[in-house]
């Protein structure tokens, strides 16, 4: 928005015309927000971006955004990288003024409904964008007839505890990506727990295990190979990552999408004119085609949303995988 100047004339002697002009301007300049108000300065100094442990998916897309904001506002976007719950503690804690702003994966609204936190995911944070997605794929054995999600579900309720899927911890995407399939589809998979992803794959390969609901960057090299068999892609639409593949909707099971998210909050109260400011510039730099090439190189799609958005999916996904974690007594504490 362009800045404001205001000029008021006022009859000789009208002191409380004056007075009720300027407390207008000041009220008027207060909705505006600080983007405006300030003259437009917003930001003068440094920004921080609280994420994941480095070396992550939050780490990597944090600092690909970040150097792409340094570009558009001229101040330095520094990366801060903290492990377990602490980025969530942290912004959760700060003020909100815009200098410190969180980008996480689900795990911020997940990790809640599977143990204590230190924040409620929704009324600590305002969201501002979801900034990136990583699709996971259907993957089985080539031992197991089914060469589609139909066929899946008919082995899987002929055979009910036949098959067993592997997934790494508790709340990840691997793990609410299987789930979900079944509650929606009511199969009974045996779920194999791992500490992380990288070790089921090795036993999917194997044969241990017979399906696994993994991102499309960890096994889109197998499924090229022929060591496992792609059977749907998670997301809602199709994805340009894994070309060919259909949807788990569009192969029986409509309204299913799983996916691992990253997104950006920031503190509580922050106010509207100043998350609408942060989305803007966040969005833009999401949509530059070269930040754009190198997320798809990690086997990511950039996204950018609108804060509603955004909030609508972190209520829905609580509610939905809320009521999934109750009935099977997932809890991490």
């Amino acid at each position: 928005m362009d800045s404001v100047a205001c000029r008021v004339v006022a009859p000789k002697g009208s002191f409380v015309l004056s007075l009720r002009c300027f407390a207008g301007l000041v009220s008027f300049c207060m909705v505006l927000g600080p983007s405006v108000a300030q003259g437009q300065n917003f930001p003068n100094k440094p920004i921080r971006i609280v994420t994941s442990s480095a070396g992550g998916g939050g780490d990597i897309a944090a600092r690909l955004i970040g150097q792409g904001l340094s570009g558009i506002w001229g101040q330095q976007v520094i990366v801060d990288n903290r492990g377990g719950v602490l980025p969530g503690q942290i912004v959760a804690a700060a003020s909100p003024d815009g200098y410190n702003l969180l980008l996480f994966s689900g795990a911020l609204w997940i990790g809640p409904l599977l143990q204590k936190t230190p924040y409620d995911p929704i009324a600590d944070f305002s969201p501002i964008t979801i900034t990136d997605r990583t699709p996971c794929i259907i993957v089985v054995h080539p031992s197991v007839a089914a060469n589609s999600v139909k066929e899946l579900i008919a082995l899987a309720k002929a055979k009910p505890g036949g098959l067993s899927y592997g997934s790494g911890t508790p709340g990840a995407v691997t793990h609410v990506a299987g789930e979900l399939f079944k509650s929606m589809t009511a199969v009974n998979i045996l779920h194999v727990p791992y500490k992380n992803a990288p070790p089921a794959i090795i036993d999917l390969i194997g044969g241990q295990i017979q399906v696994m609901f993994a991102t499309a960057s960890s096994v889109s090299q197998h499924v090229k190979s022929g060591k496992l068999r792609g059977l749907a892609v998670t997301t809602a639409r199709p994805s340009e990552l894994v070309p060919g593949l259909p949807t788990v909707a569009a192969s029986g099971v409509p309204g299913y999408e799983a996916a691992s998210i990253n997104a950006v909050f920031g503190p509580a109260k922050t106010s509207a004119a100043l998350v609408s400011h942060l989305n803007g510039a966040i969005t833009r730099v999401l949509s530059q085609p070269e930040l754009k090439e190198k997320f798809f190189a990690m086997g990511v799609e950039t996204v950018g949303s609108s804060p509603v958005q955004l909030a609508a999916l972190v209520k829905s996904e609580m509610v939905t995988l809320g009521k999934i974690f109750k009935e099977l007594n997932i809890r991490l504490d």
